[in-house]
């Protein structure tokens, strides 16, 4: 099984609940002739649904929905789309990851929301549950239990599922991790019982630090084992790939320190080709197939410019018909044209011209498909294609109070920065603007290495159209998939190349005609944050104002007080990021920096913030306040966390953003 990504339908409502997500019209006072401004609210409401999966015999449809401020994993009849069980977990805990197992059993992990720019983290449980609700099981959990259920508990190993085995309604294959030392964790894959949670190693990893994979049997064969240090003892990712024989012994295939060429290995289809991905550690990395005897790479497919950012799967979701890359608008590349799925894809597609389609799940059988739909106007939309009638059903919306006909379109953008570096990014013109002349706010993404901005719907980008602003997002060096060449030009170089990227692509929307030069405002959150003051610090009179969101301000914290500091590889990692002396570190910490800084400046933290702490926030405070400049405002929210998640935290966080902004470069107010 190759774990998925994601995909062009616009048809008529068949169920009463269907016709219950159709898109809500707003009649308040429009920014253009047929714009309407739509509140704030509706813009930071969690979406109504995070996954959806068919179960195997196409009886029930399984998602998590939002439920206050967790996830519940919801089972509905695919018929009628009747609820048929809700599932929720104690204490606060949401639904994470969930998979069907068999026509009746599911089982998912638990986890807790952590903020907007921190991916949700799972608890280490897994529970097994039928459709109908009966059967519930905990099936892998720590602590104190009664001696019935002592054998489902761990210490601090960590389950994630590896293959859920078509041709088994009990058992899965899983991937244990066991921490060894602060260095590494071991790994094994076990047969796992979803009823009773016992579980049965069948191979052990070569070395700590690997992912598994499996052959066309479903027997453990690759180990891609990965090192995040050089000979030097400085930060820098490598791999190993392994593969186990018959004999139950291990064999290297390649090192990337010794070949210069990382190969890893994606999945295996139901034909025996073995999927894999090959880079240079300069250039894109090409997806193609290894041979299972000797290891040689075979080129399927590469773009010169853009890493596969996904892949199209057939409906048995093992067999890969597309590559998706992303340096604008998604572009599919098919590479399987003869398998019968990559026909139906291709219709599919055409039907919904501007908008990305994905199979997003599958019948064993394959004869029902459930499609997502999207685009940078449209949030997402499901629907149920039925191979026997040829008909796709209108299932759901999953921001249905965002009409796609009300939102701002997104124009792909390329540039090329003071050093010759070619660059790509995306601008957001409100709608029924004629794109001209615009206050523009620069959102900067996190990361620096490794994210990157994309062409998706983003609801924060489109508030900020509504509102009347341009939004300029770009890929500045270090964004991740143009290669992990483009991605390491960020180490050492926060304070100086990114920010000449962002100042570079901001000069170059003035010179096209899409910014008004005298109201540009950035903004952003995480690294966006950092650049939010350090930008204006380099280019002073180019931003007319600045926010920084749970931002990283002063190297120092960040290598003390971060949850990166807390592991050797993390701080490998900043001190390649951040510099390895002190005085490299002040010297690109915009505290350091904050007498450059004219403009106003708003701030914004989360109390409970383990990755950018907030004592960030409060010494940049401190520093404006020092160098005469205090910042028009400062939120430290309690309960909040790398970016803020409750809606009504995001309520107040934006409407004083909104505010902020037209105080300053003129666009409509919150409200």
């Amino acid at each position: 099984m190759i774990l998925p990504r994601r995909l062009p339908l616009a048809f008529v409502c068949l169920s009463s609940l269907a016709c219950a997500f159709a898109p809500v019209v707003f009649s308040s006072t429009a920014l253009a002739a047929d714009t309407p401004r739509i509140p704030i609210e509706d813009f930071v409401r969690h979406a109504t649904y995070s996954g959806a999966k068919i179960s195997p015999n196409g009886d029930y449809l399984a998602m998590t929905v939002e439920r206050g401020e967790r996830h519940v994993l919801v089972v509905l009849r695919t018929k009628d789309l009747s609820p048929l069980k809700i599932n929720e977990l104690p204490d606060q805990k949401s639904v994470g990851q969930f998979y069907w197992t068999g026509p009746e059993r599911l089982i998912f992990t638990a986890s807790r929301r952590y903020g907007r720019f921190a991916a949700p983290a799972g608890t280490g449980e897994w529970f097994g549950v039928n459709a109908d609700g009966s059967q519930p099981r905990p099936l892998v959990f720590y602590g104190t239990r009664d001696a019935t259920q002592r054998g489902k508990t761990v210490g601090n190993e960590f389950f994630s599922l590896l293959d859920t085995l078509d041709d088994d309604d009990t058992n899965v294959l899983m991937t244990v991790a066991y921490p060894r030392s602060s260095e590494g964790a071991g790994i094994e894959v076990v047969s796992f019982d979803t009823y009773s949670g016992r579980r049965k190693t069948l191979a052990r990893a070569p070395r700590p630090n690997c992912s598994m994979a499996l052959d066309a049997k479903k027997a453990p064969r690759y180990a891609v084992c990965y090192d995040d240090e050089d000979a030097a003892g400085s930060y820098d990712t490598s791999a190993e790939l392994h593969r186990l024989g018959d004999d139950g012994k291990w064999t290297l295939i390649n090192s990337s320190k010794a070949s210069g060429k990382l190969l890893q290995v994606i999945g295996t289809a139901p034909d025996g080709r073995v999927y894999a991905s090959e880079s240079d550690g300069k250039a894109t990395s090409a997806l193609g197939t290894i041979d299972t005897a000797t290891g040689a790479f075979t080129t399927a497919f590469k773009d010169p410019v853009s890493d596969p950012a996904g892949y199209i799967l057939s409906a048995d979701r093992e067999t890969i018909l597309g590559v998706v890359t992303e340096a604008g608008v998604p572009k599919v590349t098919m590479i399987d044209e003869a398998h019968p799925d990559a026909a139906l894809y291709a219709s599919l597609a055409a039907a919904f011209p501007g908008q990305f389609v994905d199979f997003s799940s599958a019948t064993r059988d394959g004869k029902k498909i459930v499609v997502s739909v999207s685009s940078d106007r449209n949030p997402g939309e499901l629907y149920l294609y039925d191979r026997d009638t040829a008909k796709a059903r209108f299932l759901m919306r999953g921001r249905k109070w965002l009409d796609p006909k009300d939102m701002a379109s997104v124009k792909p953008i390329a540039l090329t920065a003071r050093d010759g570096l070619k660059l790509h990014g995306y601008l957001t013109v409100p709608k029924g603007s004629d794109g001209k002349n615009l206050p523009m706010i620069v959102n900067v993404h996190g990361g620096p290495m490794g994210p990157r901005d994309d062409w998706a719907f983003n609801w924060e980008n489109q508030m900020f159209a509504n509102r009347g602003y341009a939004v300029l997002n770009i890929n500045y060096r270090g964004s991740g998939g143009f290669g992990k060449g483009f991605q390491d030009m960020a180490f050492g170089q926060w304070a100086e190349g990114i920010m000449n990227d962002i100042i570079d692509a901001t000069r170059w929307t003035v010179q096209q005609g899409y910014a008004d030069k005298d109201r540009i405002c950035i903004y952003g959150g995480s690294f966006g944050g950092y650049a939010s003051m350090m930008a204006p610090a380099r280019e002073q009179g180019l931003f007319k104002c600045a926010f920084g969101y749970v931002g990283a301000y002063d190297a120092e914290i960040q290598m003390t007080k971060s949850d990166t500091s807390e592991s050797e590889g993390g701080r490998r990692y900043l001190l390649r990021a951040l510099g390895k002396s002190k005085a490299e570190r002040d010297a690109m910490s915009p505290v350091n920096h904050a007498g450059k800084i004219k403009i106003p400046v708003y701030l914004a933290a989360g109390a409970r913030d383990p990755r950018c702490p907030p004592e960030n926030t409060e010494a940049m405070q401190k520093a404006l306040i020092a160098a005469g400049n205090p910042p028009e405002g400062m939120i430290v929210q309690s309960g909040e966390m790398h970016g803020f998640y409750k809606e009504e935290n995001n309520l107040k966080l934006y409407s004083e953003m909104l505010n902020f902004f037209a105080r300053h470069i003129g666009g409509a107010p919150a409200k």
